[in-house]
């Protein structure tokens, strides 16, 4: 009996043995193939950041500037006001050098448009931040009626005085 009870005790010792050797196996797997997956991630994420090269674009030209003579019209005011002045110097803002060109010509129908335009503002259309912009708006918005296919970018103030 007793060799019995040694022989079974002996089986399962020894049948214990593999199932511990086994989960401590894959247990083992396990860690394993994840430390490797997390490396793989971490190098597929990572690799590239430092060395990526992106193809520059080219820097963008600088606008260009055509000058436009000073002008100076009186507003349009109500019977008995005073008569008041609007003295404005303008630079209109170009895209390319080449339109330079492209435009000179036009330039006496450019002021035309803004001495008839500007004589017909009130001194309240002129007033604040927002009456300037609409100011500008409308005088680009003209500018560029007048050269069409040419097109400017803006019309920029130097000096703009009300007296």
């Amino acid at each position: 009996m007793a060799d019995n009870e040694q022989a079974e005790g002996g089986a399962d010792g020894a049948a214990a043995v593999p199932k511990k050797g086994k989960l401590k196996l894959i247990i083992a797997a396990v860690g394993f193939l994840a430390v490797v997956g997390a490396g793989a991630g971490w190098f597929f994420l990572m690799r590239g950041h430092g060395e990526e090269v992106h193809a520059e674009a080219p820097p963008p030209k600088p606008p260009s500037f055509v000058e436009i003579p000073d002008m100076m019209v009186n507003l349009v005011g109500g019977p008995g006001e005073r008569v008041q002045y609007l003295k404005v110097k303008l630079v209109l803002e170009i895209k390319e050098e080449k339109q330079v060109e492209q435009i000179k010509p036009s330039l006496p129908r450019v002021t035309d448009l803004f001495q008839t335009y500007l004589r017909e503002l009130r001194p309240s259309d002129l007033d604040g931040s927002a009456g300037l912009y609409r100011l500008k708006e409308e005088l680009t918005r003209r500018v560029n009626a007048s050269i069409a296919p040419s097109r400017i970018n803006a019309v920029l103030f130097k000096e703009i005085v009300v007296q």
